[in-house]
């Protein structure tokens, strides 16, 4: 969602690609003639807006930007299921931290060849979770039917990217020395800017108010398991 500028063309196309989509697929669940238990639909921890330093948790309302109103339509078409009987789970997730793709992938080139910089002031906050336990989370809202309504899917230690820069650079053992400047986010992704340039604090209240426990809750300790 955050690599490329937010032409209409491809604003239509990430509401499409999820809000669309759900609608769709709730109505096949719906007039099935054989019905699941339960739906686990994507969202994600943009539904929150930028939050600067306020710290922000499920019961935090939506913000307005177009991110945001993206996750909240995505939302309210997962629980069209909801309201015909399904059980639904929406996951607001986090940056999620893995070997085999997404944000880790993407930085490991230049943060290997001594490039790794945080992004503007890099106070704004990053809230991730280790894919380990991103899975383990949704087997639990799957198999546990008490369960329903939205999850923030991140670990509950949130950093600021700047933090995220050092340790991602203490882990490969490199130097990260460098910024990119806000200005020059902004002159290359225009509206989608603020995704990089803000953040959310957000914190797994009712995932660890029903006991969850995270195999991977401090940052440097995660970094470490996928290095």
């Amino acid at each position: 969602i955050a690599g490329a500028r937010w032409s209409d063309k491809r604003k239509k196309i990430l509401w499409d690609s999820r809000v669309t989509l759900t609608a769709a697929l709730v109505e096949k669940i719906v007039g099935a003639k054989t019905k699941p238990d339960v739906l686990l639909s994507g969202s994600a921890v943009g539904i929150y807006g930028d939050c600067g330093d306020r710290a922000v948790d499920e019961k935090d309302r939506a913000a307005t930007d177009f991110g945001a109103r993206l996750c909240n339509a995505w939302e309210q078409a997962a629980h069209g299921a909801e309201s015909r009987g399904i059980r639904t789970c929406l996951l607001r997730t986090g940056l999620v931290l893995s070997r085999e793709g997404g944000m880790l992938r993407q930085l490991s080139v230049p943060f290997k060849l001594g490039l790794g910089a945080h992004i503007g002031d890099g106070g704004q906050w990053m809230s991730w979770i280790h894919i380990d336990d991103q899975i383990a989370i949704m087997l639990k809202l799957l198999d546990e039917p008490c369960h329903r309504g939205a999850f923030n899917l991140c670990a509950p230690t949130p950093v600021t990217n700047a933090a995220f820069t050092r340790n991602l650079a203490a882990t490969m053992r490199r130097p990260a020395l460098l910024a990119v400047p806000a200005f020059a986010v902004n002159a290359a992704l225009g509206e989608s800017a603020y995704l990089v340039l803000g953040g959310q604090k957000v914190l797994p209240t009712k995932l660890v108010s029903m006991g969850y426990r995270f195999r991977h809750p401090e940052l440097g300790g995660a970094l470490a398991d996928l290095k």
